[in-house]
């Protein structure tokens, strides 16, 4: 990969936004703290500063040398990154003395090439307690708002590389054309050629991992979802055969979840042994009805059996894993040197335990990216567009302790609701859907006969990438006839209710 965007991060909770509505441009882009040092190397075609919950005024402020910057490469400063291009070049930032926050409308004040194409007045978003007052000698208004003077600004001056600031955030969805001026600012003003695709990354990264790898093994546990799937086939295609993959069935995957991902492995031709684990999971997971102690007896557990089987393979040197950019991002603190990648999306634990080098081909990439990827691999559908599904399985899902016949209930009712909202076209419109076992019993009549069985709960949330979820408002159409195909059709349940709670406050799952 040879283009490069650079994200210095101030902290702000919108950087990741940026970083996405710059690869939706095609453009390949990376977060890097702000205090973190760089080279200019040949591919690095701009830099963006991120906003931040500090104000440029206060005595540790986060700071960056703009100037050094711009005699190398383009600059943007959005929010924090314009109040701070402003005071670095002597121009007046203050507290504002109105509330600054939400939806505005962008007015022109000049045609500039950042703004080209943008509406004479478009909506915004305004996320910010200081405001810059007065502009440094050399710079140039090209946008205000009702509630502020400067809303885009850009500096004069034939001896350094364009430097643009704008006190609102583009990257959010409330501001309209906010995408439009990104992709001014990276294909008019970086000039980059936008060849950031899919297909470019497997060629890219299948080329790298056949020099990072070369003629050594490499193991990796699979969980049948969409990360280590795209993480192993693109593995895969770089060393072939050298590849050995474990998938683990822990007794909480989804009604014949375990059969049915193994065949899909086997389509693809990858190298995949399956481990039916059921009864010693099971074993260890009576009695525990604690959230977190199932989920660390299965954690502990599952590493117990990866490394039994890794150790039957002879000359293994690698560890693959199916990390993602949002964990790698999550992990790296824009007030410290230190970097800690999370270990707990695939195999929690394992890099520590096993000494082995770490292969991670997605690394850089974002969910829908890796969607996107997996597509252009070939993978099946129904593999790519499948909900999250959490590590614990439906351990998480029976509140209680763990049964084999609650997990069989469950996996009927489960299997019932999924189908249902495939068969009737919701299923692509919610973020995550699931079933919840509680532990409580309540009367029910069945024809002449009193029962008293188990209540379901049904989950279904919208969201773009689980921080926040609303409740799906699924049709009651649908809600009753998955009811009674739910009633109807396992025995043990006679009562099932709907979830409307959102997150905050709740969260998705329920343990």
């Amino acid at each position: 990969m040879t283009e490069k965007i650079l994200i210095l991060d101030f902290g702000s909770q919108y950087t990741q936004l940026i970083a996405r509505a710059v690869r939706e441009a095609n453009v390949y882009c990376e977060i890097i703290p702000f205090h973190k040092s760089f080279e200019f190397e040949k591919g690095l075609k701009g830099i963006i500063l991120s906003g931040s919950p500090f104000s440029v005024n206060e005595e540790n402020a986060p700071d960056t040398n703009i100037q050094a910057f711009i005699k190398q490469v383009p600059v943007l400063g959005v929010c924090y990154g314009a109040q701070l291009t402003a005071k670095r070049f002597g121009g007046r930032v203050e507290k504002s003395n109105k509330r600054e926050y939400g939806r505005a409308i962008l007015e022109k004040e000049k045609d500039d090439v950042l703004l080209a194409g943008i509406s004479k007045t478009s909506q915004v978003w305004m996320s910010h307690a200081d405001t810059i007052l007065e502009l440094p000698q050399g710079f140039e208004l090209l946008a205000t708002t009702d509630s502020i003077p400067i809303a885009a600004f850009k500096k004069n001056g034939s001896d350094t590389k364009p430097l643009y600031g704008l006190q609102f955030h583009p990257e959010v969805y409330h501001s309209t054309e906010g995408k439009k001026i990104l992709h001014n600012f990276l294909i008019n003003i970086c000039g980059c050629s936008q060849d950031w695709t899919p297909a470019h990354f497997i060629t890219d990264t299948v080329e790298s991992l056949k020099k990072q790898i070369g003629n050594r093994k490499v193991v990796m546990a699979l969980s049948g979802g969409v990360d280590s799937t795209v993480a192993a086939t693109l593995i895969h295609k770089a060393i072939g055969g050298n590849l050995f993959g474990v998938f683990v069935d822990n007794g909480v995957l989804r009604k014949n979840e375990f059969e049915s991902v193994l065949a899909t492995y086997a389509r693809l031709g990858l190298n995949v042994k399956g481990i039916d684990a059921k009864q010693r999971f099971y074993n260890e997971l009576a009695g525990k009805s604690d959230p977190e102690a199932k989920r660390k007896t299965i954690g502990k557990l599952f590493i117990d059996i990866f490394q039994e089987e890794a150790a039957k393979l002879e000359g293994i040197e690698l560890l693959g894993q199916g990390t993602i950019y949002p964990d790698v991002i999550e992990s790296i603190s824009v007030h410290g040197p230190s970097v800690t990648i999370k270990s707990h999306h695939n195999v929690g634990g394992l890099p520590e335990k096993m000494h082995m080098g770490l292969i991670e081909p997605l690394r850089y990439l974002f969910k829908d990216e890796v969607r996107k990827v997996g597509r252009e691999l070939g993978i099946p559908a129904e593999m790519i567009d499948r909900h999250p599904f959490p590590g614990p399985g439906l351990a998480i899902r029976i509140l209680g302790e763990i049964t084999e016949e609650k997990v069989k209930l469950l996996q009927e009712a489960d299997y019932l609701y999924v189908k249902g909202l495939k068969d009737h076209n919701l299923y692509a419109t919610v973020w995550q859907a699931g079933t919840i076992l509680l532990p409580v019993k309540s009367v029910g009549v069945m024809g002449d006969e009193r029962t008293y069985e188990f209540t379901i709960a049904l989950r279904a949330v919208t969201s773009v990438d689980g921080m926040t979820a609303d409740w799906a408002h699924l049709p009651y159409d649908f809600l009753a006839a998955v009811s009674n195909d739910i009633i109807n059709n396992v025995k043990g349940i006679n009562r099932v209710v709907y979830d409307i709670s959102s997150k905050p406050p709740a969260t998705i799952e329920w343990e």
